[in-house]
């Protein structure tokens, strides 16, 4: 559920970011001006706006601390704010006096980056004020970034549709061709979501650019084996240019805004969309997650910023004990199977169930032979949307530890119709099939394939099969 609590229309043109402290939030404008209103109950803080900008305000953003506030703009520079009192403590020129479009501290609070429309990059030491290092992306304006959580390294993404991994030392690691028609955000959740062989950690990243997308990835940092970047999924239902996503503080939701005027949350393990917000009036420019309260912030070119109120789904009794592993499910008792038949839309059945004292395990047995002769369901459709919902249960079961290998990596589900393209990756047809019917690139390399050939992936096909087998027994 997201709910809309409060609607903050102060500004006279464009919103063009926000961003959460821990007891703040900041948005910037067109209008040139950076305003902080307190989370407590949303009013404006009394130093706000902060003025001093001679042009436009691209992006803002909170120190780790929340007590330094950045800003960025066309006038070339970003500026240091006292989050405390507003006041202006520093003026950071960009070499070349380029618009800057975005600004992002590191973990570290003594590194600040600003990334500029003629692609330069720069590291700022925010305890000295002094340049630390500087560098340039190939080709395109700088127009996104995002440090990894223990901040020695951070990813850039620009106009030319290119994202780069850096050290903290400006050394460029790794470029991959993401978004045809460029990057316009990225970000890197802190929450580690799988462990390499050699026990380095795997986060998610986001990226969105003007092709309507937003891509996740797995990415790697080490210092010792360098980086890695591995795509892993499209989150699609957008209409038009993505132009912001953000993951929230837990690492499980991203959200999004486009020129579609939509927002959309999303789960970021399975990619499922959870909401879509369509309150703006103009294109949604940017949205932010709230780092200790179920907060979100979206931003539009419509001048206003909207302040959502995000409750994950509570999980009823059988959910959770589904979502656990198999063995949980087994041991169920009358009263949980109770609590999943409401949560399925089939109370009706509670009596029966309980009469005929079924629990987990012998939920997990029933057939349509059982459901017909033993508990007496006399009516075919119903009989089958109980089956339904069972299988869609063991599935759930089977889904919490799925090899890799057998998800696709275009849906990260179960293949059902395992089919090998031309780059030797394995695809479930209908979605590499509908894949290529837009591009004839390969999903995963983003190469383009010398054929649209799909051949049945036969061996896999009984592998699954085999392993699901398994799983039900």
């Amino acid at each position: 559920m997201a709910t809309l609590i409060r609607t903050l229309a102060d500004h006279s043109d464009d919103v063009n970011c926000c961003a959460f402290s821990s007891s703040c939030l900041a948005t910037c404008s067109l209008d040139k001006t950076i305003r902080v209103y307190s989370l407590s109950n949303f009013t404006e803080l009394p130093y706000s706006p902060l003025e001093g900008h001679a042009y436009a305000v691209h992006c803002c953003c909170f120190s780790p601390s929340g007590r330094l506030l950045a800003s960025c703009s066309t006038d070339g520079t970003t500026a240091l704010w006292d989050s405390r009192d507003g006041r202006r403590l520093a003026v950071l020129e960009q070499p070349g006096a380029s618009p800057v479009r975005v600004c992002r501290f590191s973990p570290e609070p003594t590194c600040l980056l600003a990334g500029a429309a003629d692609g330069s990059v720069v590291l700022w030491n925010v305890q000295s004020l002094k340049l630390y290092r500087s560098g340039k992306v190939k080709g395109g304006s700088l127009m996104a970034c995002a440090f990894s959580p223990n901040g020695n390294f951070f990813v850039t993404g620009s106009s030319s549709g290119d994202l780069t991994i850096w050290d903290d030392k400006m050394r460029c690691l790794y470029n991959e061709k993401a978004h045809d028609l460029g990057v316009t955000c990225c970000d890197i959740s802190s929450h580690p979501v799988s462990d390499s062989e050699n026990g380095f950690k795997y986060f998610q990243m986001a990226s969105c650019g003007q092709d309507n997308q937003i891509k996740l990835w797995l990415i790697l940092f080490a210092d010792f084996v360098g980086v890695q970047l591995k795509y892993k999924c499209t989150l699609n239902g957008h209409s038009a240019p993505v132009l912001a996503c953000a993951f929230s503080c837990d690492g499980q939701m991203i959200v999004s805004g486009s020129v579609d005027k939509c927002v959309r949350i999303y789960e970021s393990s399975t990619g499922k969309t959870l909401h879509t917000l369509s309150q703006h009036t103009r294109y949604v420019t940017t949205c932010a997650f709230a780092p200790h309260s179920p907060l979100l912030a979206t931003g539009s070119m419509d001048k206003t910023v909207h302040i959502w109120q995000v409750d994950l789904k509570q999980p009823c009794a059988g959910d959770t004990i589904a979502n656990e592993s198999k063995v949980a499910v087994e041991d169920w008792s009358e009263d949980d199977v109770s609590a999943w038949l409401c949560a399925q839309d089939l109370s009706d059945f509670v009596g029966l169930f309980k009469m005929n004292n079924i629990d987990g395990k012998e939920l997990l047995n029933l057939t349509k032979e059982s459901l017909a002769n033993e508990l007496k369901i006399e009516s075919l459709g119903l009989r089958s949307k109980v089956l339904q919902k069972i299988e869609e249960l063991r599935m759930t079961m089977i889904s919490v530890s799925v090899p890799d290998e057998f998800l696709c990596p275009i849906t990260r589900e179960l293949m059902n119709d395992p089919v090998i393209a031309t780059d030797g990756y394995s695809y479930e047809r209908e979605a590499m099939e509908n894949w290529i019917s837009n591009r004839r690139s390969s999903p995963m390399t983003n190469l383009p394939l010398h054929s649209l050939m799909l051949t049945p992936n036969r061996t896999l096909k009984m592998a699954i099969s085999r392993w699901i087998e398994t799983q039900q027994k």
